[in-house]
């Protein structure tokens, strides 16, 4: 029934600044923008990683009215090759430590910081990601 994310939405009070920090993050600018209600842009969208997964940020005055406003709710694990690397690269562009550097059993590490705009990343070195990418 679940084949994959198709789009990650994560929310900012300051979406310049989120677009401008993920993009140094990412290395790549959004590819799609959506102006919102006299806003220069209410919603900037990236596709980033081996799947081309859409990642979002939306300006937080279009949230839910029972979205949370604290770090909190499902954490999503980004694979990466190096999850220290990876950690001390977000903490050293202002995120701050959620989880830190823990090792889940043999070719499984995690991590997991709070961005400068109150949104949970978290990151995996994950042997199974691998297999499945290469099978």
């Amino acid at each position: 029934m679940l084949r994959g994310p198709a789009t990650i939405n994560i929310w900012a009070d300051d979406l310049e600044a989120a677009k401008n920090w993920y993009a140094e993050l990412l290395g790549v600018e959004p590819y799609f923008e959506r102006p919102g209600n006299g806003q220069p842009a209410a919603y900037y969208e990236f596709r980033i990683g081996d799947r081309q997964t859409e990642l979002g940020l939306i300006d937080r005055a279009y949230a839910p009215p029972q979205a949370a406003k604290e770090p909190g709710g499902a954490l999503l694990h980004w694979h990466v090759d190096d999850v220290e690397g990876a950690l001390d690269r977000l903490l050293a562009m202002g995120a701050t430590p959620y989880e830190p550097l823990t090792e889940r059993g043999p070719g499984f590490v995690t991590a997991s910081v709070v961005d400068p705009f109150g949104n949970v990343l978290g990151i995996m070195y994950n042997r199974h990601y691998l297999e499945v990418l290469g099978g």
